[in-house]
């Protein structure tokens, strides 16, 4: 494609995930004329997907390596949370591990899935306990546009009609695939309790919607999908988008710098060709920022000149504050009573079926517990094909020949995994800035964490463990190998690869570096469209409410392009 330094869309969007794909897609079909530059390579799902490969024939035995950090199979490009020659850096005392994917269409590739969206509360939590910020926004400014967006995308699951955990419109959502065994013990345990379990939201196809095919339960969703069951961008808004004959895209294509003009507005973008590694300059009516939440901070942060000596949109100092993660952590049981079941395929969606959702509020209301915002509980297990560690199998067979074999199909499909999935609170030790002292293999200074949970986080940890053991307990099992204390079982910043916040949105110019259409305060024809923009971090999965925000988002540009106001 030629495309030159005098070339002028009506909009250049940076990265093809969930924000830049939305982004794109509501204004190619406005009409709009849309330029894509993404840092990684050309994907093509349907030719490159390995869906069907063994791990038993993937080098290493389909182990982790550093560019495919979770299995040789989990996706077909470069990808990790360490990448040849684009290093970053982490502040002394400091816990993050920042991943990246570099392909066309982002982390939507190979995401979860995990599609729930963000209720009244979580858009007003200062309000409600006094702790961090609200958002300018409320729930039912959003409602229409997650409406929308699961409508489109297709999602699985239930109206639950749970407090804060809100209901979709009529017929929206997909019918859920059948619980497995394992789940049905769980839910069994959980209920009897007096905690909720429910199926699970997924943004995966449980019927067929126009090209894209229904799951058929046979293959790993992290790997991608060629049939477009499982949603990711490269089988939906990135071809939608070129159909309208409105979208370009170039990949390798690393952007690093916003350049603005004497009358504060963006004029276009650098970026490093792959090809050549030449630095190039493309013009740009409007761009929107879709790198992902540090990606995003850091082409800000580069950005610098003398009318922005901290960084283009970064008039209040906030660019790169606020960074937060879920809190994350992990506990597995062992089942006895799952031991030596019969054998059969239960693999469905290859994530999860069943969760337990948040539901103690009235007791948060009550100052009953002691941390202040929310978790909901993930959790897994059945016979889904051995990894190099078998499962957790290693930690307990014995033996030689046949009675080592025995012990293992006696422990195969027996063990239980729980993963917390909570809120976390903004708070001032966490955030990102440039690194002058290190740069990457293109020249560009590259970012440095820092990072810190507190004691709400470590509070809510201890929750979970105490919950997620009686569980156990009433299932009849135990916990393998043992229980971590709470500060070393939360996951280090970044592990759970739900990071948002470092632009974030508001009501005031001095505290915020967007409004609530992602608009920079700073230069009117630079927008951001990924979870940069978060102004909290609910314990729901992020991306639903990316796309959700992307799509009213791009809707505003277009009216304000249309009006002649960008």
């Amino acid at each position: 494609m030629a495309i030159g330094p005098e070339t002028q869309h009506d909009a250049v969007v940076v990265g093809s995930g969930a924000g830049g794909g939305m982004a794109a897609y509501v204004l190619a079909k406005a009409g709009l004329k849309v330029l894509m530059l993404e840092a990684g390579r050309d994907y093509d799902p349907v030719s490159e997907t390995a869906m069907f490969n063994l791990n038993r024939d993937a080098p290493l035995g389909g182990a982790s390596t550093p560019d495919k950090s979770f299995g040789g199979y989990y996706h077909s490009s470069i990808g990790g949370f360490e990448l040849e020659g684009e290093p970053y850096t982490v502040a002394e005392g400091s816990k993050f591990q920042w991943y990246r994917s570099r392909m066309l269409g982002g982390r939507t590739n190979h995401w979860g899935r995990n599609s729930f969206r963000m209720g009244p509360y979580d858009f007003k939590p200062k309000t409600r306990d006094g702790l961090g910020v609200d958002w300018p926004i409320a729930y039912e400014d959003i409602e229409p546009y997650y409406d929308r967006v699961e409508a489109l995308i297709g999602v699985y699951g239930v109206n639950s009609g749970l407090e804060n955990h809100p209901d979709s419109a009529q017929g929206i959502l997909h019918e859920p695939p059948a619980p497995r065994v394992p789940e049905l013990l769980v839910q069994a345990a959980a209920n009897d309790l007096g905690i909720p379990c429910v199926p699970a939201r997924r943004a995966i196809l449980t019927r067929q919607i126009d090209e894209r095919m229904p799951c058929f339960y046979a293959t790993d969703c992290g790997r991608g999908c060629n049939i477009g069951a499982a949603f990711q961008s490269t089988t939906s808004l990135l071809p939608w988008a070129r159909a309208t004959g409105n979208l370009d895209i170039l990949t390798n294509a690393m952007v690093h710098e916003v350049e603005t003009g004497p009358d504060g507005r963006a004029t276009g973008l650098w970026y490093i060709d792959g090809n050549d590694g030449e630095h190039k300059f493309i013009k740009a009516r409007t761009i929107v920022l879709s790198a992902s939440t540090g990606e995003t901070a850091r082409i800000l942060l580069n950005s610098k000149n003398s009318a922005h000596p901290d960084g283009v949109a970064n008039r209040s100092g906030q660019v790169g504050r606020n960074l937060q993660d879920t809190v994350g952590s992990m506990i597995i049981a062992q089942v006895p009573g799952l031991e030596n079941r019969p054998r059969y395929n239960e693999d469905g969606a290859m994530g999860i079926h069943m969760y337990m959702p948040f539901g103690l509020y009235e007791e948060q209301r009550r100052g009953r517990l002691n941390f202040p915002r929310g978790y909901h509980i993930e959790f897994f297990g059945g016979f889904f094909p051995p990894s190099v560690g078998l499962s957790g199998i290693v930690d307990l067979i014995k033996g030689y020949g046949k009675d080592l074999k025995e012990e293992a199909r006696r422990y195969y499909g027996s063990f239980v995994a729980f993963l917390q999935r909570g809120e976390m609170i903004p708070n001032r030790k966490c955030f990102v800035d440039i690194d002058t002292d290190v740069k990457d293999k293109h020249g560009i200074p590259v970012l440095k964490f820092h990072y810190g949970h507190s004691r709400h986080e470590l509070n809510q940890v201890k929750h979970f463990q105490k919950t997620t053991r009686s569980v156990i307990d009433r299932m009849g099992g135990k916990i393998v190998p043992f229980l971590t204390p709470a500060r070393f079982a939360i996951d280090d910043g970044g592990k759970v690869i739900h990071e948002v916040g470092t632009c974030r949105m508001g009501d005031d110019p001095e505290t915020s570096v967007v409004n609530q259409y992602g608009q920079s305060w700073d230069v009117e024809n630079l927008f951001l469209a990924d979870g940069s923009v978060f102004t909290t971090k609910s314990h729901k999965n992020p991306t639903l409410t990316i796309l959700a925000l992307a799509w009213r988002n791009a809707e505003h540009m277009v009216q304000k392009m249309k009006a002649g106001e960008l």
